[in-house]
């Protein structure tokens, strides 16, 4: 893949993420909309605020870009005394400072509901204020017994609420309920709206012409269990006419038999190869995760340009039964660009060889591909990637999902797999006493034990790869199944080994043979 199509990806996958952000905004804020349309405002709910002062204010209500006669939104305040009349009032932020100088009162803090608490910050005094009521500075006020209540156009300043007793005494109490209303929400909604299907649809366009423009054919997609790649392939998957010898000293006829061995079954039509480097540096390992981010940063890009073209494919197939083979390629190329960066950094450490960034098939030492179906099922594809494979999700979760976590308690560190911490009442009651919790899969797991012994022994035990690829090779057909690529339901086995023997072509052993 050249760089200009990856350029038009990012770009295009760029688009479509903020087009999605649009969209889920444009939602929010619709929803916001909806329920101002009910009662006028958005409100908190009620509860009593009480302080000891002579006043309760609220913090700073700063207000910018906001011209005179702007409707943009209003606010509104309710309250009632238990007891005597109440004044609600709003004005200028100095106006009021200079009202309160030297009197007693409380600036409201943190509120939080369900349950309610309220946090004050009371500020010292030895002055009697005058009633609130004589004053003459405030944009908008009320005072008497019962319910009072103030609806303020929303301006530009810095304004800040008071609530007080009508005759200014101390010991202020009343049940408050504040609620605001946002003309412009039903607007901006609808813009919103506009941006993100414009956003999407120029993604979308963006990125199908990436995936489209000037691509590659790939080569030949034979049957399962003859496998010729285009030239140059590597290891057992390589050309046909390529040199017998080239596959011959990884697969001798002892190889073969013990890759074979117990293995029945036929051969699945995604097929994972990756051969063991045999001189792997001692260290490297540790810093290959870092050394693979600019990979990391492209796949990013290409798995959302590979949702969306499994969602396109998924919409042809049930329409022709064919999948497009633009599309197929493009997504193979996908799932055969994140093996090789998981086979060199964090997934199986098999190699010192730095990825290539392509999608193609290269002589790199790990390999997928699938198979081209030339006819796919029409219902399969309406059930098969959420419902089919949640048997194989199952296993391929339980064994590259986090299965145990550590808990520090008391000094003692335990080890316990049952816990649930979504769910489990004990999980909030460890997380407040400080415990730590640390999750690891089996698959990462095996991977750090061989780093491990990379590290002190300058080698990666054999039947340990075997076993990773194994893992891998299940997950991978798993992922090619949910992907839509095949109808054939990934096997239940552990195929272990740097290539399934099964899909050995057969030059490749009789060339081995003595």
């Amino acid at each position: 893949m050249n760089a200009g199509r990856i350029v038009l990806i990012v770009i295009g996958s760029l688009l479509l993420l903020a087009g999605l952000t649009a969209g889920a905004a444009a939602a929010a804020v619709g929803i916001l909309a909806t329920a101002q349309s009910e009662n006028g405002y958005l409100s908190v709910p009620e509860e009593t605020y009480s302080v000891g002062t002579y006043a309760l204010i609220s913090d700073d209500i700063n207000i910018n870009g906001i011209s005179a006669g702007d409707n943009v939104g209003r606010v509104q305040i309710r309250g009632t005394a238990p007891d005597g009349e109440l004044f609600i009032g709003i004005a200028a932020r100095a106006d009021v400072d200079r009202y309160l100088a030297g009197v007693a009162h409380s600036q409201l803090g943190d509120v939080r509901f369900d349950p309610f608490s309220a946090e004050y910050e009371e500020t010292a005094g030895a002055g009697v204020p005058a009633p609130p009521g004589l004053q003459d500075f405030w944009a908008a006020s009320s005072e008497g017994p019962g319910t009072r209540e103030i609806d303020w156009p929303l301006q530009q300043g810095n304004w800040t609420v008071v609530v007080m007793n009508a005759d200014a005494a101390p010991r202020v109490t009343a049940d408050l309920q504040a609620g605001v209303r946002v003309e412009v929400l039903g607007p901006l909604a609808g813009w919103l709206i506009l941006g993100a299907v414009v956003l999407v649809l120029g993604g979308i366009a963006l990125i199908l012409a990436g995936i489209l423009t000037g691509r590659k054919r790939g080569g030949p997609y034979p049957a399962a269990g003859g496998y010729p790649g285009p030239e140059g392939g590597h290891g057992p998957y390589g050309h046909a006419a390529a040199p017998a010898a080239a596959a011959a000293p990884a697969y001798t006829p002892a190889r073969v038999e013990q890759l074979t061995a117990g293995r029945s079954g036929a051969p699945y039509p995604a097929r994972l190869y990756g051969e063991l480097d045999p001189g792997l540096s001692r260290w490297l390992w540790l810093v290959k995760w870092f050394l693979a981010i600019p990979h990391y940063l492209l796949l990013a890009f290409l798995w959302i340009a590979f949702a969306l073209a499994t969602l396109v494919a998924g919409l042809a197939i049930l329409f022709t039964t064919r999948y497009p083979r633009a599309l197929f390629d493009f997504n193979v190329g996908v799932i055969r660009w994140s093996w090789r960066v998981a086979f060199y950094a964090n997934g199986v450490l098999g190699t010192d060889r730095y990825p290539p960034f392509s999608l193609e098939r290269t002589d790199y030492p790990a390999d997928f591909d699938v198979t081209y179906p030339e006819h796919l099922s029409r219902g399969l594809v309406l059930v098969k990637w959420w419902l089919l494979v949640l048997p194989q999700a199952l296993i391929v979760g339980a064994f590259s999902g986090s299965g145990y976590v550590m808990v520090r308690q008391a000094g003692n560190w335990d080890w316990d797999g049952a816990m649930n911490w979504a769910t489990d009442p004990a999980a909030e009651s460890l997380r407040s006493a400080g415990s730590w919790t640390v999750g690891i899969s089996l698959l990462a797991l095996l991977v750090l034990v061989a780093a491990v012994a990379l590290l002190f022994t300058g080698r990666y035990p054999r039947p340990l790869f075997d076993l990773v690829m194994g893992l891998q090779r299940w997950s991978y057909r798993v992922l090619a199944y949910t992907a839509l690529l095949r109808d054939e339901y990934p096997p239940f086995r552990l195929d272990q080994g740097p290539v399934d023997a099964r899909d050995l072509p057969a030059r490749t052993i009789a060339a081995t043979d003595p």
